[in-house]
């Protein structure tokens, strides 16, 4: 058996390494970062935002269009999110994160799968943004000033939310 042999006192930098990069997207609450994402997607007026927004449902199994006069720049900014969080992520993977459930009256209910339409015509417009771009192996994936972009919307989110939660304790 081997014995250990002391190389002496372990250097502070090795096990109390600091978060080097600032606040990220991953460091806030989501409904925060897409509700602050949004009204800078909106603020901003690049989006374009389809004509069929104001009628159209978002899934076969919902009954009415949304209600909220904003929620495309709401879907718009969730999606960025999922595609920073998730590298290669495509319309069809997204459409089931989307989906829900179908009431079938006295049938048992089934899942259904959101609108490619709405999910698809948001990534376009975030490409045209140059947010996100086609991942080469199928998908969307992040770019650097999407990245950007929703870095510093997390930081703000985070620099907003610590003098409430101060105030608190």
């Amino acid at each position: 058996m081997a014995t250990y042999q002391s190389l002496g006192p372990i250097p502070e930098h090795i096990y109390k390494e600091k978060h080097v990069g600032g606040t990220t997207l991953k460091d806030v609450d989501s409904q925060l970062w897409v509700t602050e994402f949004a009204a800078f997607l909106k603020k901003s007026g690049k989006l374009n935002v389809p004509a069929w927004t104001d009628i159209v449902k978002t899934a076969t199994f919902k009954e009415l269009p949304p209600q909220s006069p904003d929620w495309y720049y709401v879907r718009t900014a969730a999606l960025l999110r999922r595609v920073y969080l998730r590298q290669g992520v495509g319309t069809g993977a997204l459409r089931k994160v989307y989906g829900g459930r179908k009431n079938m009256g006295s049938a048992p209910s089934h899942h259904r799968r959101a609108s490619a339409s709405v999910i698809r015509k948001a990534l376009m417009g975030l490409e045209e943004l140059k947010m996100i771009a086609k991942h080469p192996d199928g998908g969307r994936m992040i770019t650097s000033q999407g990245r950007k972009d929703a870095d510093r919307i997390a930081a703000q989110v985070m620099s907003s939310r610590q003098p409430q939660a101060l105030a608190v304790e």
